[in-house]
């Protein structure tokens, strides 16, 4: 009986070191995972404060009653990518970024609107009804949001191809997922919805028609007649470039490009936070995770558990060890 059990003893400290080893390495990828894949959108996010609107002033330049502020969410660019160009490991990887992102900020900001600036998907110019029915789920799921979150959108030229491909089909393909009202106004302060393809001035007649909804809205809100000029926006916001920047219309009139919101157009994506009222607006820009951080996060979890798997198997000698054997061999001479 001895003799059989001897054999079984001897295996023990082997099997216990694999198991001390598979429990380090488990460790070391459970942790690494809830990390980049969860926890650094809070850390990252967590640091985005809204911006602060100036009080208005009474008529003795005193600090006058302060305004409902509304706090608006705004991106851009999220190219969900379609049936033809989209690789599924593309796909996973920027969709669950952009998920991941849209429904931290949610839990974490407390917006009351989000909107999307064009582009919300990649293939929407030629994607089939079936690719675009896959498309707008997997929209769907990615930006839910509760019931008392507003979320608006304006189409782009890859949701409905640019001015000469552009058509009656597509538009209104887009219009029955997103709420086609051009005119949406919220304690106070009026946005004006606008699909920029629309607006070339040829006088085709998706043009007109564009431009004469548009001007319907310019008289409900009793603005100017003049051509551009017809809203007197205090500001302008777009999407399409990918990058933030800044334009001045005229002297008073600020446009400002929205970034890409996805990882496959920009390593540091970002939305654009907003504080309004009906007389005053303050933007600020909040970053998301750079990808190339949780890339390299990654290669370092890869190379722990690679030195964890050599020191373990013996090809390679513990620091310690080897410190250990240093100072020993000094002692002795």
């Amino acid at each position: 009986m001895a003799a059989r059990l001897g054999p079984r003893r001897q295996h023990l400290p082997l099997l216990k070191r694999r198991g001390v080893l598979l429990l380090k390495l488990t460790a070391v990828t459970l942790a690494v995972l809830l990390f980049c894949e969860f926890l650094v959108y809070y850390l990252v996010i967590f640091r985005c404060n809204w911006p602060e609107v100036k009080p208005p002033t009474d008529s003795d330049g005193g600090q006058g009653t302060p305004e409902p502020v509304l706090r608006a969410m705004f991106l851009a660019d999220t190219h969900l990518l379609g049936a033809l160009r989209g690789h599924w490991l593309d796909k996973l990887r920027r969709e669950w970024q952009m998920e991941r992102a849209f429904q931290t900020a949610l839990w974490l900001l407390q917006p009351e609107v989000a909107f999307i600036l064009g582009d919300v998907f990649d293939e929407g110019k030629w994607s089939s009804p079936q690719a675009w029915a896959d498309d707008v789920a997997r929209f769907r799921r990615m930006f839910r949001h509760p019931p008392h979150v507003q979320l608006r959108a304006v189409a782009g030229n890859h949701d409905i191809s640019f001015h000469y491909e552009m058509n009656t089909y597509k538009i209104k393909r887009f219009e029955r997922v997103f709420n086609p009202e051009r005119l949406f106004s919220w304690k106070g302060i009026n946005f004006v919805m606008v699909n920029s393809m629309a607006l070339e001035g040829d006088g085709c007649t998706i043009c007109s028609g564009e431009e004469a909804e548009l001007l319907e809205i310019s008289h409900r809100l009793n603005c100017s007649r003049e051509l551009l000029w017809w809203f007197r926006p205090r500001l302008v916001l777009s999407g399409h470039t990918h990058s933030a920047c800044e334009v001045l219309h005229g002297a008073s009139v600020l446009e400002v490009s929205v970034p890409s919101f996805s990882w496959r157009n920009r390593n540091n994506p970002s939305f654009i936070m907003g504080s309004l009222t009906p007389t005053e607006y303050a933007l600020t820009k909040c970053y998301l995770p750079c990808e190339d951080t949780v890339l390299i996060t990654y290669c370092v979890a890869v190379g722990t558990l690679v030195l964890l798997t050599l020191l373990h198997v013996g090809l390679l000698t513990s620091p310690l060890r080897f410190g250990w054997n240093l100072l020993r061999k000094f002692k002795t001479t």
